[in-house]
């Protein structure tokens, strides 16, 4: 472990960083518990795909621990999971937005290889990467909201409060109250405790007759341990037939876009309180680190799951100590033993995996506290891709919205030099999607 690793080389020993590993766990876990329901919603197995997740973290952060040696764990990702079932799958189906991620992550294989990632990393300006971050964060806090039942749909308002007498409703609200303490206490495992909090309040109220199984879904598993459920339903069931189309086109690239800055940020966040950054500020081993992240979104599309990406989470791991891939090894490990506690991670219902979502939009949002106020052709165009996700029910419209504005107005604000060539290309592709074809 020693050798290979090279933890004397890094500081570390195989005792801190097996903590580590299960310190990071226990931060992103939440992910098997909230994407097969956040994909079932897209006409996907829950079972089937809580499989699919968990495999896919095992082959992303096994990759990221021995082509990187990074304590980096990977999963499929938050936001990229709303858009794949909540927009392209709503609309083409879950086959075509599987083709679009199993397609994605085979570009982002060339681009990592190649080295263009630079390019277009670069391309897009600062304050619309921090917006697209925020937009993605608010809309994950409305499906929270909505899968919680605290806002619902209103014929005259478009939203409004749900009801406040509905026992699900209820335990929503107190899931997030109870998320928020725990957050804010900076508890470890934060947002997997909240969601394990709300349920066993929730089956607690089942069992005093509060909560009735006959109307809501009953939450006393059938057992605790199980062989993991088959994805015979969704691995490799691609549909290819949209390839040719200019919507098919938006769809990768709003993919390609958010994972592409989603894992490069995440990577750059935590290698600086990793201390990995060389004087130039640029990470040592990038290259097989973001390929890791890229095989594994290819895996993943062709198990069944959402875009494959390296997790934040990761942070609690490295400020445990973590320091080599013995860290991600060992998260992998549990990923992998969580595949036979499959009944548990599924009984849990929707409400109380909704606060993870608020919880998760809270943080996101963050990132929009770093846009500059004071340029207006910078602003303007990053409120606008935050406020017309949710509004729209799609991070792609949000992106178009962005990059679009942002030409518009730098063009007509005398400031068309300092715009990337690559944006007046994607804005004129936009722009022509909206004239010749119809919503």
């Amino acid at each position: 472990m020693d050798k290979f690793f090279k933890l004397q080389e890094h500081g570390t020993n195989v005792k801190t960083e097996i903590v580590a590993g299960i310190t990071t766990f226990m931060t992103m876990a939440y992910i098997l518990i909230v994407n097969p329901d956040i994909l079932s919603a897209a006409g996907m197995s829950g079972e089937a795909v809580f499989t699919a997740t968990a495999l896919a973290a095992v082959i992303g952060t096994v990759l990221m621990a021995f082509a990187a040696n990074y304590p980096f764990a990977l999963a499929p990702g938050m936001g990229l999971n709303a858009f794949f079932a909540y927009t392209v799958a709503g609309e083409y189906g879950w086959q075509v937005a599987l083709a679009a991620i199993f397609i994605e992550g085979i570009i982002f294989i060339i681009l990592t290889l190649t080295n263009v990632r630079e390019a277009i990393f670069n391309s897009i300006p600062t304050n619309l990467k921090y917006a697209v971050s925020a937009g993605i964060g608010l809309f994950i806090a409305l499906i929270g909201f909505q899968n919680a039942g605290i806002i619902q749909l209103d014929q005259n308002t478009m939203v409004a409060l749900g009801d406040f007498h509905d026992i699900t409703v209820v335990l929503g609200i107190v899931g997030v109250l109870i998320t928020g303490v725990l957050v804010s206490r900076k508890v470890k495992g934060a947002i997997l405790l909240g969601i394990f909090g709300t349920y066993i309040i929730a089956l607690i109220s089942q069992l005093i007759g509060l909560y009735d199984p006959n109307v809501y879904t009953d939450l006393i598993p059938s057992s605790i341990f199980s062989a993991p459920p088959s994805i015979s339903e969704i691995a490799f069931k691609f549909d290819f037939s949209q390839v040719f189309t200019l919507d098919f086109l938006v769809i990768i690239f709003a993919f390609l876009f958010v994972d592409l800055f989603d894992t490069l940020g995440t990577l750059i966040g935590v290698s600086s309180k990793a201390g990995y950054l060389d004087k130039d500020g640029k990470l040592p081993r990038a290259k097989q680190a973001l390929l890791a992240d890229a095989v594994a979104t290819t895996a993943g599309a062709a198990l069944g799951t959402s875009t494959t990406t390296t997790y934040v989470e990761s942070a609690s791991g490295v400020a445990d100590g973590g320091r080599t891939g013995l860290t991600a090894l060992v998260t992998a490990v549990l990923f992998g033993l969580a595949l036979f506690l499959s009944p548990i991670f599924l009984v849990i219902p929707s409400f109380a995996t909704a606060p993870a979502l608020i919880i998760v939009g809270f943080y996101m949002m963050d990132s929009f506290t770093k846009v500059d106020f004071e340029d207006f052709t910078e602003a303007i165009p990053a409120f606008l891709v935050v406020i017309t996700m949710p509004f729209t029910y799609s991070i792609a419209e949000g992106i178009v919205f962005g990059i679009v504005s942002y030409v518009v107005l730098k063009v007509f604000a005398g400031k068309a030099k300092n715009v990337h060539w690559l944006m007046y290309i994607l804005a004129a592709i936009f722009i022509l999607k909206y004239i010749f074809i119809p919503a």
